[in-house]
């Protein structure tokens, strides 16, 4: 899952937000890094996603 799945998977939010949330230490480490940029597995960011849901809907709020 590269940074636009992950984009649109939490509702479009900006790519800027999802740099900030793909540098958190909370966030999965990358699968690999490739020239287009880092991915990740599917399976890591989804449960990532569920364990930090209020966090994203949070902080997108006051965006």
């Amino acid at each position: 899952m590269g940074t636009h799945e992950i984009r649109v998977r939490l509702g479009g939010i900006s790519r800027q937000r999802v740099y900030e949330l793909t540098m958190r230490r909370s966030f999965p480490e990358p699968a690999a890094e490739l020239e287009q940029g880092r991915v990740w597995l599917a399976e890591d960011v989804e449960r990532w996603i569920a364990e930090h849901r209020s966090e994203v809907a949070d902080s997108e709020s006051g965006d």
